[in-house]
């Protein structure tokens, strides 16, 4: 078998599965990581003999695709912001509105060290749940003169954040805590960021399959009753450990918009603004520490 034989193969195992477009994105990504080969590659590569090891790998591949396992698992990578990451299912798979969330936080920092005509003013970064680091992996690779943290409850997690940190070439102190467990922090921070679970169960029915099968609840679900858990805890311990003038960044769900303000508003912050992401839906707030007078 050769690799366009592979390919036609491949394609009409999952028809009916996904649309056309996104099994050529699955062969794409399929051929880079067990080939490394690119699009164009593939083409010129059409003839090329397949080895059963490699065609035993597609196989697998494509079973698991067929139960809808996300091909971000399949391959155990991914890329956010521009960088290379590990993923398993111990963590969540990066979303494009958490990439501008990162890049929210990128042009605040940038934008306060020009203010301040110094391109390197200190910071202290705390990322709240951080699944696959992410967030803060990413800052810290953008960020100059920064000491960035991270925890989470999952020692799995952690496992594969601190991995990322290596693969990335940062350091991130990364530490386990149950946030809705813990009344204090470690230090003060200038930033403290979180995406933490915030889909309601009544939600569950407008998620796909490859979400609900195989990406963990816990950083996913929260209940009807009380959507703002996380954000509650969080902001709580933000008002206790962030540094004058600090801020606290959160993504959020579109629906609960105005219920985040307010919930901020109440413990006392302030500057409270909502950021729309790319699809006009507000899935991003921050705020800031009010000083003391």
């Amino acid at each position: 078998m050769n690799l366009n034989q592979l390919k036609s193969n491949f394609t009409e195992d999952l028809s009916g599965f996904f649309p056309p477009e996104e099994i050529q994105s699955f062969f794409n990504w399929l051929a880079e990581s067990y080939l490394g080969y690119s699009r164009f590659e593939v083409s010129v590569h059409s003839e090329e003999k397949i080895s059963a090891a490699t065609k035993a790998k597609f196989s697998e591949a494509l079973q698991r695709l067929q139960r809808h396992e996300p091909i971000q698992y399949i391959i155990g990578e991914t890329e956010f912001y521009g960088l290379p990451f590990k993923v398993t299912p111990a963590t969540l798979v990066p979303r494009p509105e958490t990439e501008e969330l990162v890049d929210w936080i990128l042009s605040d920092v940038r934008l306060e060290n020009t203010k301040q005509d110094n391109p390197s003013t200190p910071h202290t970064l705390l990322d709240i749940g951080t699944g696959s680091g992410c967030i803060a992996v990413s800052l810290a690779k953008n960020v100059v003169n920064t000491q960035v943290s991270a925890l989470d409850i999952s020692t799995e997690a952690l496992k594969i954040a601190t991995k990322n940190a290596l693969l990335n070439e940062v350091e991130v102190n990364f530490f386990q805590t149950d946030i809705l467990k813990t009344e204090t922090l470690p230090q003060q921070y200038t930033i403290i960021v979180s995406n933490p679970p915030y889909v309601r169960e009544m939600e569950k029915k407008q998620m796909q399959g490859n979400v609900l099968k195989h990406e963990p609840e816990t950083a996913l679900f929260v209940s009807n009753e009380d959507p703002l858990l996380f954000y509650r805890a969080i902001a709580i311990l933000a008002k206790n450990h962030l540094t004058p003038n600090g801020t606290l960044y959160f993504e959020i769900n579109e629906y609960l918009s105005k219920e985040m303000q307010q919930l901020v508003e109440q413990l006392g912050f302030t500057e409270v603004e909502l950021k729309k992401d790319v699809f006009g839906k507000f899935r991003m707030l921050k705020c800031r520490q009010q000083i003391s007078v």
